[in-house]
């Protein structure tokens, strides 16, 4: 966390475009190092009764945090305090994070360490960048020796754990990308204030609140047959969405903020037990590396989502429209999702 509110401040004083990315790059690796931890802690300190309710609330922090970040942002850009503009956007970082760490050193309870690294296997993982080709042989060779290899094996033969990593990656994939698609379509295409554009989410975010209160308990006795529900709606938001845009030549932000809530209230159904179905598989003495692959799964279709159905909206608005690439990448974003019900109801059919 540290690290994290660190680079943070770096990437608002950054003074060039690479300097920015250099800093954002550090800033995504000191945010992988506390992501599974959280999934992880979970895992441990929770036992199956609790475990659900405490992935629930989980999810539900999750999504109106990445929902209300959007109206923040929207907020400080508004606002444009001291003439920081975008910048104020990475600062308003550095007094939260300093309260998260004065908070967990006080809240946090204490895990005891299984493995005690002396300072040069710091230097071996470094040279791990070398060896990926080999990286299956080499962590078989580490396990063969008593050692623990950095990804438990057993999770790569878990049928059940793999298939729900490809429905993460599939979820991620869209979700976080349709975020960046809205509000360039707002801002872009219907010319929508940045402040308004973030009130927009709003609904979104109380719809995925609501339906993340209740959909770890429906997940208990259903299973993934409320996930699958949760990629229908969302499904059923995002033609809502293309059929609304297509009927209205410039939409109010009302209706597309109603719209929109049914698109948050599937996702809602989905992310907060989505990481508890998956990891219910893995052992407790492999939850740090079960919930380090689930966390890297969804941090990789994140950056994809973003990189390819962001390249394909800007390359058709640069050709066309922003209302015809939004109807592209709502394609997009449809086949991802069905893809993630796809194997969600795989991992069902195998369960029952």
């Amino acid at each position: 966390m540290l690290g994290f509110t660190v680079t943070s401040l770096w990437c608002g004083l950054a003074q060039s475009g690479p300097e920015l990315i250099a800093a954002r790059l550090a800033q995504g690796a000191t945010a992988a190092l506390m992501v599974p931890q959280v999934l992880a802690t979970l895992h441990l300190l929770f036992a199956d009764g609790s475990r659900g309710r405490a992935f629930g609330i989980y999810g539900i922090v999750l999504g109106l945090a990445g929902a209300a970040g959007f109206l923040l942002g929207g907020v400080l850009v508004t606002l444009d305090l001291a003439g920081l503009g975008w910048r104020a956007v990475f600062f308003v970082n550095v007094p939260f994070g300093l309260v998260i760490i004065g908070a967990a050193s006080r809240i946090m309870p204490t895990v005891p360490r299984r493995v005690y690294w002396a300072p040069w296997v710091w230097l071996v993982m470094a040279t791990g960048v070398a060896i990926v080709a080999a990286f299956l042989r080499l962590e078989r060779a580490v396990a063969s020796r008593g050692g623990m290899p950095l990804v438990d094996l057993a999770l790569l033969s878990d049928a059940a754990f793999m298939r729900g990593l490809y429905a993460v990656f599939f979820f991620f994939f869209a979700n976080l990308s349709f975020y960046l698609v809205m509000t360039m379509f707002m801002q872009r295409g219907l010319h929508i204030p940045p402040l308004q554009a973030g009130m927009v989410f709003l609904p979104l975010a109380f719809a995925f609140v609501i339906a993340s209160r209740y959909s770890g308990a429906r997940a208990r006795h259903r299973g993934a047959l409320v996930l699958i529900e949760g990629c229908a709606v969302q499904m059923i938001g995002l033609a809502s969405l293309v059929l609304m845009v297509a009927w209205a030549q410039t939409p109010s932000a009302t209706l597309l903020a109603l719209v929109l809530a049914i698109f948050g209230y599937g996702q809602g159904l989905v992310m907060a037990p989505l990481s508890s179905a998956v990891l219910s598989t893995v052992n407790p003495a492999s939850a740090g590396s079960g919930a380090g692959m689930y966390g890297m799964t969804a941090q990789i279709a994140n950056a994809a989502g973003v990189a390819a159905i962001g390249a394909a909206f800007f390359a058709i608005e640069a050709a066309y429209s922003a209302r015809l690439a939004l109807f592209a990448a709502a394609a997009l974003f449809m086949l991802s999702i069905a893809a993630c019900a796809a194997f969600l109801s795989w991992m069902r059919r195998a369960a029952a």
